[in-house]
């Protein structure tokens, strides 16, 4: 679709259930029914029993970022804290109990309106104040039914709040026990709705016309920081929720790590700028990364690994169709960026390997991994890493939504991540010139793909990764910018 219509159905906002929610017009509702299915797959992929599914809680200090449990929005819809789903499923029906807070006015001028016991109905559940929970609890685990529990359990040393619930449950209920069935929700989260799709697709051109705000901004004097204003200012402006994860700009060295988000360096002449970045809309997350040219115009370094990326990418790519083996993907990038470097002279062969483990316990482990350390790409949905049907099935089915995101990151310290060893010190010194030609460079890719029954989308089509189409509109004029942005932003830190 050419960017003009994309911009304009952008522009064509309409609000959304959800209190507010700012929409693009194409976007499909999430209906009550279909959250109402949701349930019901639930429901009978656990079988006979209680089950608990518990919302995110409001933070302590009630300004704080909050972010509803992924699980529980996907089966509820439900957009407010301290809340939790109680289904009582018997002989293949299931009763929904929506547990929320009652309204309090006097509260709500703090937190805004929320929906009350009384407004749950609409949303096809039966409302119930939160405070009753534990007593119908107690009540309904009178007898030996099977109790199941869907929540955020991780949070390493110390209980997370979810697991504390339980474990209070448990106290008030000895020897009851209490199963974990998290994982069915993340199979059924796998496969997307049209809806859902919807969603994602909408996030990812968001995202994309972000990232060429980014691109029109970008030369030697730019802070990082600078360019990840640019790409949210136009996600909040379409209607976006906002970043979908924390925004990763990294400039010159900084390439090179890849969960780098301080984002604070000024981009010098001659550096690349890795930029993951992306937004959500309505809950539903999209994650791009380009790498580009402050000065406008690839090295012939970069451009060499640069290539090598790109083609990776696009070996994974033509693997995409419906019944296909996800499996060839990762294979066909693999092989790509194994043949890539080998030819630059940055692997001694494709397969070659050097020593890795400890000297207790050595082992060999492929040179591939000093360049390229991530998998190929994830899910994508209600979290930046989500679930998708080929986790469990091996297969690229309708539904599945997804990224594909090589990579190569040619570290300056190589050498410290490699125990010393003499074979690994020979293989430093036969690539000491492809080190010293290509050390500080670091490339992703990253695309979203959507497996829809009308074929396969890549909505981040909208911002270029080609080389050529990189340098041409990097070619254009730049976007106006405070000369002085830079410099104020590392004095009031204290930088240099």
């Amino acid at each position: 679709m050419p960017l003009f219509r994309r911009a304009a159905l952008a522009l064509a906002l309409l609000l959304s259930l959800g209190g507010g929610r700012i929409a693009a017009q194409s976007a499909a509702a999430i209906t009550v029914a279909e959250y109402g299915a949701r349930r019901e797959a639930l429901a009978r992929s656990v079988g006979d029993g209680v089950l608990i599914v518990y919302g995110a809680l409001e933070p302590v200090p009630d300004y704080m970022p909050w972010l509803q449990s992924a699980s529980f929005r996907y089966l509820t819809g439900f957009g407010e804290p301290d809340a939790a789903l109680v289904m009582v499923v018997r002989n293949g029906q299931h009763r929904d109990l929506l547990f929320v807070p009652p309204r309090d006015p006097a509260r709500e001028v703090w937190n805004g309106l929320r929906l009350g016991v009384e407004g749950v109905q609409r949303l096809g559940m039966e409302g119930r104040d939160i405070r009753t929970m534990d007593a119908v609890l107690d009540s309904l685990l009178a007898d030996e039914r099977p109790v199941h529990v869907v929540g955020d359990f991780g949070g390493g040393r110390t209980r997370s709040p979810h697991a504390q619930l339980v474990a209070a449950l448990q106290e008030r209920h000895p020897g009851r026990n209490v199963t974990d069935v998290s994982e069915a929700v993340l199979s059924q989260r796998g496969r997307k709705s049209a809806a859902e799709l919807d969603r994602i697709r909408l996030a990812s051109e968001i995202s994309a016309r972000g990232h060429l705000a980014a691109f029109r901004l970008a030369q030697p004097g730019v802070g990082e920081f600078e360019l990840q204003a640019a790409a949210e200012h136009v996600w909040r402006r379409e209607g976006a929720d906002g970043p979908g994860y924390l925004s990763i700009l990294g400039s010159g060295p900084n390439s090179t790590v890849l969960h780098y988000n301080t984002n604070s360096r000024v981009a010098r002449a001659g550096d690349l700028v890795v930029m993951d970045m992306a937004a959500a809309f309505d809950g539903y997350s999209a994650d791009i990364t380009r790498t580009i040219p402050v000065s406008g115009r690839f090295s012939a370094a970069q451009r060499e690994i640069y290539e090598v990326v790109l083609a990776a990418q696009l070996a994974a790519e033509r693997q995409v169709r419906v019944g296909a083996q996800a499996r060839a993907m990762t294979d066909s990038a693999t092989a790509e960026l194994r043949s890539g470097l080998a030819r630059l002279g940055l692997l001694e062969s494709p397969s070659a390997t050097f020593d890795c483990g400890s000297v207790q316990r050595p082992r060999q482990c492929p040179q591939l991994g000093l360049f390229y350390m991530h998998g190929l790409g994830h899910g994508i949905g209600l979290e930046v890493h989500d679930p998708d049907q080929y986790y469990e099935t091996g297969i690229i089915a309708v539904g599945s939504a997804f990224t594909i995101e090589p990579g190569v990151y040619v570290r300056t310290n190589l050498a410290e991540a490699m125990p010393d060893t003499p074979r690994n010190r020979a293989y430093l010194a036969r690539i000491a010139g492809q080190l010293a030609r290509y050390g500080g460079i670091g490339v992703r890719i990253e695309d979203d793909y959507l497996v829809t029954p009308q074929g396969l989308l890549r909505p981040s089509a909208g911002v270029p990764r080609e080389i050529d189409a990189i340098e041409t509109l990097m070619a254009e004029p730049r976007t106006p910018r405070d000369p002085a942005a830079a410099e104020r932003f590392t004095r009031y830190r204290g930088g240099p």
